[in-house]
């Protein structure tokens, strides 16, 4: 049966438990593997990207199969071609599709219609690759997971979603601080509680970032405007600067915590340079797990 992972709950707690372990092997012990020699892997982007990109290109080629890289304004999905039909065009020739695009709706359009697994590489609502990559990190830090308290601090974009959801599935507790109106959507905040309510978390979303940077084991941020926002960079900045996780905010924190960004990092808004090249910075160790919790993912996904 085919496999997509369009969000963190494409998976079940089990599977992103032992995923998570795989990925740690893979770090381990990294080396070439054949284990996915002869598939060729469609990677189509919608935005611009650096980590994504060649992390996923990096992960496909250790794995032993071939990267076809797509830029959207090359396809003829960019003439008008329909996703339905694109999905099933590239099912005959890829085995597998991973796609960074902007409306979450069209990756469930190519899972649908097309017979490969499809890979949610980040959408407007969910970010899961970026959120297996946290989770790797949180549980090289702390050797667990179940029972650490992260806080996000800033928009309640996709990053946040993931992380509510992925959070909640494996006994984290997640709090969320935004400015108001900023809030994640609300359904999925329901259903990070649901989640958390069979594993003992607790989700929380309030609008003081001091109150609930108190204690917390990791504090997490990302950029305040995201791709498709640059007309509210400016407003933002103003409406945002009281959730800036800079010394005085990392201070109110657990004195072993991490701090944590999925970058690209807007140094001097969402965090400081203090902060980020701080001690208690784990940013470059996130972002290189992103290869090896996808180089997990793909084997999952394809084997």
């Amino acid at each position: 049966m085919k496999r997509d992972f369009l969000a963190i709950e494409s998976l079940t707690t089990e599977e992103l438990h032992a995923l998570l372990d795989r990925a740690a092997k893979m770090k381990a012990d990294r080396r070439p593997s054949d284990v996915l020699a002869g598939r060729s892997i469609g990677m189509i982007f919608e935005k611009p990207s650096t980590r994504t990109r060649v992390s996923f290109e990096v992960a496909i080629a250790e794995l032993g199969a071939h990267a076809v890289v797509l830029n959207a304004s090359e396809l003829q999905l960019g003439r008008g071609e329909t996703i339905e039909d694109t999905a099933r065009v590239l099912s005959r020739y890829l085995h597998a599709l991973v796609v960074r695009t902007f409306e979450h709706d069209r990756l469930e359009r190519l899972a649908q219609w097309g017979d490969i697994p499809i890979v949610n590489a980040l959408s407007d609502l969910m970010h899961p690759c970026q959120a297996l990559a946290d989770l790797l990190t949180v549980k090289e830090r702390f050797g667990k997971l179940e029972g650490v308290s992260l806080t996000y601090v800033g928009d309640g974009n996709n990053v946040a979603h993931s992380l509510l959801t992925g959070c909640a599935m494996v006994g984290m507790n997640i709090t969320v601080a935004t400015p108001a109106g900023y809030e994640p959507i609300s359904q999925i905040v329901k259903r990070a509680e649901e989640l958390a309510a069979g594993t003992g978390a607790r989700v929380e979303v309030t609008t003081d970032a001091a109150a609930a940077a108190e204690g917390a084991d990791v504090l997490y941020t990302d950029v305040w405007a995201s791709m498709g926002q640059e007309r509210e960079v400016e407003e933002r900045r103003l409406i945002f600067a009281p959730y800036q996780v800079n010394t005085a905010l990392v201070a109110r924190s657990a004195s072993n915590a991490i701090v944590m960004h999925c970058l690209p990092a807007h140094r001097g808004e969402e965090i400081t340079d203090e902060v980020i090249e701080g001690p208690q910075s784990v940013v470059w160790d996130q972002a290189e797990n992103r290869l090896h919790a996808q180089k997990a993912l793909l084997e999952w996904l394809l084997t």
